[in-house]
């Protein structure tokens, strides 16, 4: 099933089981998404649906930081289910194994030896792992790698 579709398709049991963060989470990630297909004009396709919904995951993880450092445990465990409603929608995350895995084959694909040449590596790396790991993840272990 395609992921507007599934959206869709939850909206409407979170609205008959009467879920109210789900259904405020789902209406939002739905309204992310039109605002970016009016944004480009044309429909988006599955991988750049994905990214929008990476892109809400991202801002709530920032948020979960300042939130925790203000002290506001009621908004803290809100955000942090808001997180597992939206990472029901994503790929499953590449371990950081997996992730120092695939760097090292790039770095002896490419004979990178030194960090000058960390661009060349993430350029090959990048799209292996785009939507299954996040990018300063894969930064920080290729920089380690690198070193």
């Amino acid at each position: 099933m395609e992921l507007l579709e599934k959206l869709l398709e939850d909206q409407k049991l979170a609205m008959k089981a009467r879920e109210k963060l789900r259904l405020n989470v789902i209406r939002g990630l739905r309204s992310e998404i039109k605002n970016a297909e009016i944004a480009r004009k044309q429909p988006l396709t599955e991988e750049e649906a994905l990214s929008v919904l990476q892109r809400e995951l991202k801002k709530r993880k920032e948020a979960l930081a300042d939130y925790e450092r203000s002290g506001r445990s009621s908004l803290l465990q809100e955000l942090k289910e808001e997180m597992e409603i939206i990472s029901a929608y994503l790929p499953p995350q590449l371990s950081e194994e997996e992730i120092k895995e695939m760097a090292q084959k790039a770095i002896a694909g490419l004979g990178a030896t030194s960090k000058k040449e960390m661009g060349k590596v993430m350029g090959v790396l990048m799209p292996q792992v785009k939507g299954k790991a996040d990018g300063a993840i894969v930064r920080k272990i290729v920089e380690d790698l690198l070193k």
